[in-house]
């Protein structure tokens, strides 16, 4: 039976939300993080944005260590010849999602009448062609606004990209604007007429993300293809947002549609959900909503009599899944005294007691101000306190910290 299969898109998608954004460090330990969760690719970034390269190369470098292993990191860019030279050009990338619009509302909208139909799958299949040619092992192919694209053109628009190499066409709901059910009659028509896996790309801005991308990935399936869902860490992403990683994991888990019925890869690893939902929301500056699924603070909260009542006999009564699958539970210890930590203007002593408490000791006063000198940047990178395991990545892989770090000035 086909599977669901989940591609977090937050290092894009994510960060391109207005007043919003993430310091490639940040970034950086979303990967990590996402890889620790199991799940099976990051779309880590913009191949083509020069500010990016040295991250991405960066990050590439890790998975050829075998640390951001077995996700797939794979980059984004217009589906167009210029930008795959580019992305080669510039960086080691070797998985690439190629993106075009393909609704009458976009072409005409978007292009002002300079391309046709007939001119957006001759640039798009050119560029899965020179993709394919240039060695890049896996390409997706995105139809920008399928939900609002004629049926008849997206299937021929899907069968070049799969007849010219494309190993999966991205089905975008960019506006948010299918329900779950235009969603399952399109998809469904889609993969049966095609024969190619889906991707599921949902924004939120009518509310139905997480309910949209499940519905998609059950047409796929009942079609005969596998399902990718794209989703963001905490739900963030342009306007009112992309389907939550949480809440995407959990319904299907866990909903009567999809619980013993779906098969979602069995690498991903639920009960990284808290780790990874507090350290984007500190990242991007924005705190977890308090009814927010399996996270939220009220996730598992109580309080009228009767609720209180069942929870305490039996939590089933109330509660479809247990907080220590998501891996909460634990105590959180907050210093109220005394306290040093590392920062842009940290001397040797108080970086060293930092460390201490980290139990990472350092074989020399060289070593010590090489660290020091690292996150000092880092600092001035992310302009915010550095997390613990932001200051244990830093001292593990100096060498590729430095390289996230640098920026680049651009070319003559």
């Amino acid at each position: 039976m086909p599977k669901i299969y989940l591609v977090d898109v937050t290092n894009r998608d994510g960060v391109q939300t207005s007043r919003l954004g993430l310091a490639k460090l940040e970034k950086t330990m979303l990967n990590l993080f996402l890889n620790e969760m199991g799940i099976y690719q990051s779309e880590f970034g913009f191949p083509v944005t020069k500010h990016e390269t040295n991250y991405l190369n960066a990050n590439l470098e890790l998975a050829r260590m075998g640390v951001l292993k077995p996700i797939i990191l794979e980059g984004w860019i217009r589906a167009i010849t210029q930008d795959v030279e580019e992305a080669t050009r510039l960086t080691n990338v070797e998985h690439l999602n190629l993106s075009i619009s393909t609704s009458e509302q976009m072409i005409k909208g978007k292009f002002q009448g300079r391309k046709s139909k007939e001119d957006i799958i001759r640039m798009m299949t050119e560029a899965v062609e020179l993709a394919r040619a240039k060695g890049i092992k896996t390409i997706g192919v995105n139809a920008e606004d399928a939900s609002r694209t004629d049926m008849n053109y997206l299937i021929e628009f899907a069968l070049a990209a799969k007849e010219h190499g494309a190993d999966r066409i991205r089905y975008c709901d960019t506006l948010g604007y299918d329900s779950p059910f235009t969603i399952y009659e399109r998809v469904r028509l889609l993969a049966e007429k095609v024969k190619i896996p889906i991707e599921l790309h949902c924004h939120n801005d009518l509310g139905m993300a997480v309910a949209c991308s499940l519905s998609g990935a059950k047409a796929a399936i009942d079609a005969g293809v596998d399902a990718y869902i794209n989703t963001t860490v905490n739900g963030v992403g342009e306007r009112a947002g992309n389907a939550d990683l949480v809440s995407v994991i959990l319904a299907i888990k866990y909903s009567s549609g999809f619980k013993g019925k779906y098969l979602l890869d069995e690498r991903v690893d639920l009960s990284k959900a808290w780790k990874i939902a507090k350290y984007a929301a500190y990242a991007f500056g924005i705190p977890i909503p308090m009814n927010q699924p399996g996270v939220g603070a009220n996730a598992f909260a109580h309080e009228s009599g009767i609720h209180a009542d069942g929870a305490l006999k039996d939590r089933r009564n109330y509660e479809l899944y247990d907080f220590e699958e998501l891996g909460r539970g634990e105590p959180e210890i907050i210093e109220t005294g005394r306290r040093i930590t590392a920062g842009e203007y940290s001397g040797i002593k108080g970086f060293r007691n930092v460390y201490e408490r980290l139990e990472i000791k350092f074989k020399d006063d060289k070593e010590a101000t090489k660290i020091l000198e690292l996150v000092r940047y880092a600092n001035v990178h992310t302009q915010k306190p550095l997390t613990e395991e932001e200051l244990k990545f830093i001292a593990k892989y100096p060498d590729i910290a430095k390289k996230i770090f640098t920026m680049t000035p651009l070319e003559e």
